[in-house]
């Protein structure tokens, strides 16, 4: 069965895409620490980080840096926090958090609520500013 993550990458669930390239999607988390809070994952379906490929593996952390760029030139922080924790969807990913201190990178914290129109308006700050 397709986890959630085959099925944004695919169109069958929405998403607020920032990138995309022929094996990596990065998208906002609908649930986020902090707005402008990541996911970077692989095209290829595999659950855990470290079982990925050794090209797929080291390009998904050169498409992160990409995109983890971005993000920082566009909303307001001290760094882009860098999480795997891999428990949550079987499919490989990286988190990128906007962080100001290392509780920001709390996942036990409460979420950010967004609207629509917010999520919408930082995937678009964020996609422009991604190095083509």
């Amino acid at each position: 069965m397709a986890s959630i993550f085959t099925k944004i990458i695919n169109g069958e669930i929405p998403s607020y895409k920032l990138a995309e390239t022929d094996d990596y999607f990065a998208f906002l988390d609908i649930n986020p620490l902090h707005k402008g809070h990541t996911l970077i994952v692989p095209k290829l379906a595999v659950d855990y980080l470290f079982d990925l490929p050794n090209d797929i593996y080291n390009g998904l952390f050169a498409f992160s840096k990409i995109v983890a760029t971005a993000i920082e030139a566009t909303i307001e922080c001290n760094r882009i926090g860098v999480a795997v924790i891999g428990l949550e969807v079987p499919h490989a990913h990286i988190h990128l958090v906007p962080i100001n201190s290392i509780g920001d990178l709390n996942f036990t914290k409460p979420r950010v609520e967004l609207t629509k129109e917010e999520f919408s308006n930082i995937a678009a700050a964020i996609s422009k500013k991604i190095e083509r």
